[in-house]
């Protein structure tokens, strides 16, 4: 048992006493030696070995003198014990990667890809290691996505709950994008794959969970640092114990048992426990409720925090634009101004743009993007608008400012630019909330294209439990301030606490104001024009149905789109840390706490061990309550 079970603890020991360390495993290595040696030392030349030799076993230590004894079962039995808590760690950490390992097999195993024959396309059944970018592939009722892809044809409903937790199937049809392992319910799709292997949401999904399962968080580095004290500090305890013993004039035996306990009882495996545990299962219970934390030191930003902003667009409301009115100025009909704004908006990505162009495509019967008109020149404002050359005119799509300082006007507008008749329709769905796209070519505003976008219904419960969490909510938006306070209005959000008509680069100037003021400020966006700022914030978070770059530049990704997982997140991150505070604190008490009675002499060497033994298991199992972690939302869990 002390040589063969115990391996692992010298072995340690001794490759850290090369590199002049010290760890946990030095105190577990010496506690065991020291008896062993001892042991061996009264058994062939003390009086341990003679016939009449009797030791009863003592549950706490004596201040008496001792005879000759041995100390086999103690060593014995703190190797036990510490290996039992190690096994019992080990199983918890697979318990609680789980998530992990589920994740990493929700994926499909093969696929029927389509490829060209001579009498048609025919399907052949590949490994899904097989399949490259660009290849169509086959999914029928029942069967799981491939690898992240694009609808081709056919439409279905496609389950999400095993990735995102979201119960009810998602409607999808062509050019809709469908992500890799989840569920197609209804009828057959054929799938264009646009990310395959490493890039596909899934393994970025997992990635993200096993590098803040790996990771450190600053806490842990603080008690890194302690063990590094502690160690060396109980080796000279020990010394001292069974030096202070001799010089009251006890016998050896006495001095050498409070020292062992000390070695014993000191070792801080529960320090070592107390961080990677709690991260091991918080990360991975996030994981099930589709949040991804990127990194332990997360943990710390979520606590510090005290304001939210929340990106307008895509975040707080649906991001799916639709065109509700169409203004057209006297001489130019409505088909007119949107066909010429939907040809230069089909060149955009902007949710407002695709709202535009559906309509335009729409109202002119075309079918396809190429039915509008050629677009050249096209050159893309951020945040302010779009310019190109439709049909040998010169046509600016965008803010009222930016459409007439494209018309060559930097006046203010007049019945020339603008009708009246414009102006008011104009006015009318801005106080309604809408956003207002203005059309002009050949010097003169043609007209206005009336967009809306619709609260998510979740929005409002979600600002709530941001007030409950003790943070203040503000509404950032690139809209105009009439929209932007209209939505704030709808889901409780603070006129005071609306920022509107802030361009995609000032973003970031804004957290920092924010930031400047004495605020620890979390973002919550999901374009991106948003990941300048979420990188700026003290924590971003990134909703999964938005763009790449924007959760590659936040700290916690939100797979699904709805805003009350953001208060989720917040809630088992900080969960988390409490739990992490916890062990250590625990960890601690129990050293200082029993470190006095063995130096005393008043604890047993093998009682000693299953104390730090018990209070390993301490740790995990205090760790393992985040598995019981709820969200307060039903449609997150």
């Amino acid at each position: 048992v002390v040589t063969w079970a115990a391996w692992p603890f010298h072995r340690a020991a001794a490759v850290n006493l090369r590199h002049g360390a010290t760890t946990m495993d030095t105190l577990i290595s010496l506690g065991v030696l020291a008896a062993t040696g001892c042991s061996l030392n009264a058994l062939f030349f003390g009086g341990a070995g003679d016939p009449d030799m009797r030791m009863p076993f003592e549950l706490w230590g004596s201040t008496g003198r001792y005879r000759a004894e041995l100390y086999l079962e103690v060593a014995a039995g703190v190797t036990t014990f510490i290996l039992a808590g190690r096994y019992l760690e080990a199983r918890a950490k697979r318990q609680s990667g789980a998530a992990l390992r589920a994740l990493m097999s929700l994926g499909a195993k093969d696929v029927a890809v389509l490829y060209d024959g001579e009498s048609g396309r025919i399907e052949s059944r590949v490994p899904i290691e097989q399949v490259k970018v660009g290849d169509q592939f086959v999914v029928r009722p029942g069967e799981k996505v491939a690898t992240d892809g694009v609808v081709v044809s056919g439409s279905s409903a496609i389950d999400t709950s095993l990735l995102t937790g979201e119960s009810l199937p998602a409607e999808v049809s062509e050019g809709d994008a469908v992500v890799g392992a989840t569920v197609n319910v209804g009828g057959r799709l054929v799938i264009r794959a646009t990310r395959v292997g490493a890039d596909t949401q899934l393994a970025q999904m997992a990635r993200l969970v096993e590098a803040a399962q790996s990771g450190k968080a600053e806490v842990q580095r603080l008690a890194d640092r302690v063990s590094g004290v502690f160690v060396p500090f109980v080796l000279g305890l020990a010394v001292v114990t069974a030096v202070w013993w001799g010089a009251t004039g006890a016998e050896a035996e006495t001095g050498f048992s409070a020292a062992v306990a000390v070695l014993i009882i000191a070792c801080p495996c529960a320090l070592g426990l107390a961080t990677p545990t709690a991260l091991l299962v918080g990360t991975g219970r996030g994981a099930q409720m589709g949040i991804l934390i990127k990194g332990p030191e997360v943990l710390e930003s979520t606590r510090r925090v005290d304001t939210i902003v929340l990106d307008k667009t895509g975040t707080v409301t649906t991001g799916q634009m639709s065109v509700r009115a169409v203004l057209a100025a006297p001489g130019e009909t409505e088909a007119e101004v949107l066909r010429m704004a939907g040809a230069l908006e089909a060149a955009s990505e902007h949710p407002v743009a695709r709202a535009v162009v559906s309509a335009a495509r729409t109202s002119v019967g075309a079918a396809a993007p190429t039915e509008l008109p050629h677009v050249e020149d096209f050159a893309n404002a951020a945040g302010l608008g779009v310019t190109g050359v439709v049909e040998g005119h010169a046509v600016a799509v965008g803010r009222h400012t930016f459409v007439l300082a494209q018309l060559g006007g930097s006046a203010p507008p007049s019945a020339e630019t603008v009708p009246v008749t414009l102006n008011e329709g104009a006015r009318a769905g801005e106080d309604a909330g809408q956003t207002v796209v203005w059309v002009g070519w050949a010097g003169r505003v043609r007209g206005a294209v009336v967009v809306a976008d619709s609260v998510k219904p979740t929005s409002s419960e979600a600002v709530a439990g941001f007030r409950a969490l003790g943070l203040t909510p503000v509404l950032l938006t690139g809209d105009n301030a009439a929209a932007a306070r209209h939505v704030a209005t709808q889901v409780g959000i603070d006129s005071s606490s609306v920022i509107a008509e802030v361009l995609p680069v000032d973003k970031v100037a804004e957290v920092q104001r924010l930031q400047q003021e004495g605020r620890v400020v979390a973002m919550v966006g999901d374009g991106v024009n948003d990941a300048p700022a979420l990188a700026q914030a003290d924590l971003g978070l990134a909703m999964g149905t938005g763009a790449d770059v924007a959760m590659e530049a936040s700290d916690l990704t939100l797979v699904r789109g709805d805003l009350r997982v953001a208060v989720d997140a917040i809630r088992l991150s900080r969960s988390t840390l409490r739990t992490i505070k916890g062990n250590l604190f625990w960890a601690f008490a129990y050293n200082v706490a029993a470190l006095p009675l063995a130096a005393a002499g008043l604890l047993n060497p093998m009682l000693a061990g299953a104390c730090m033994a018990l209070s390993s298991l301490f740790v995990v199992a205090n760790s393992l309550r985040l598995r019981g972690f709820e969200p307060r939302c039903s449609s997150s869990s």
